[in-house]
């Protein structure tokens, strides 16, 4: 897996970018499978996600969450 820019909805049900989800942690990005993998800077996994393209994707899959910079906290 890689990085793959894009959107995940985080446990709080905030949307986060894939590139700088916050917390210290870091994503892997599946983009066949449509999977993010949050893992800690250990590499222990977080959080499990789906991985949309645009806000726009998200949107149209019925999600309405807020999009929030990598400063707030999990």
């Amino acid at each position: 897996m890689t990085v793959a820019s894009g959107f995940f909805v985080d446990w709080a049900g905030n949307a986060r970018r894939t590139e700088e989800p916050g917390g210290g942690y870091r994503c892997e990005v599946d983009t066949v499978a449509r999977y993010v993998a949050v893992l800690s800077a250990k590499g222990t996994l977080i959080h499990e996600g789906t991985f949309y393209k645009t806000m726009a994707d998200m949107a149209a899959a019925g999600i309405k969450a807020q999009l929030v910079d990598a400063s707030v906290p999990w």
